[in-house]
């Protein structure tokens, strides 16, 4: 009896090593995925934090991108022109210095990467804009087909009611 204990064992050990062996491939593409997507997304917050610009190399032209929450910002915006226009352009009207971003974490599994970062910017009556914010992607080709924006939206619309937009 202790035998076949043993190569019953034995036979369980092969069995769970063969199917470990084989998933293993799957596990490193996996992780080869996340691993580019976290490294280029912190590639583009690295640029943005310098003074680039977070949307023009990464927004697919399709890309859907929801804010979440209540209030007149909160909704989808189809396309990056109605999320530049729609989404964008109420608080960046009202900036006299570009949001620079403050990275906390980023994390990304598959196709999905998650950035928590706090933004902070000046007004154009010279007030201080700060949020906090968590932005989940979807990426494909290297591009943002999917965001789902968390941010705090009566900090964002106490910036747009209480400034004067920059007229061009």
């Amino acid at each position: 009896m202790r035998r076949s204990i043993r190569s019953s064992v034995f036979r369980s050990m092969l069995v769970a090593g063969a199917c470990a062996a084989t998933a293993v491939p799957a596990l490193a593409e996996q992780s080869d995925t996340s691993g580019r997507n976290a490294a280029l997304v912190r590639q583009v917050f690295d640029s943005w934090a310098a003074g680039g610009s977070v949307f023009d190399p990464l927004l697919a032209p399709d890309v859907r991108w929801t804010i979440n929450g209540s209030g007149s910002l909160a909704g989808t915006c189809e396309g990056r022109d109605s999320f530049l226009e729609d989404a964008s352009l109420s608080l960046v009207s009202r900036l006299s210095s570009p949001v620079v971003p403050d990275v906390h974490a980023i994390w990304a599994v598959e196709d999905t990467a998650i950035v928590r970062f706090d933004g902070s910017a000046t007004t154009t009556s010279g007030a201080t804009c700060e949020n906090q914010f968590v932005w989940i992607f979807r990426l494909e080709d290297e591009r943002f087909v999917e965001a789902e924006v968390f941010l705090d939206l009566a900090a964002y619309q106490e910036v747009v009611e209480n400034n004067e937009p920059v007229t061009d």
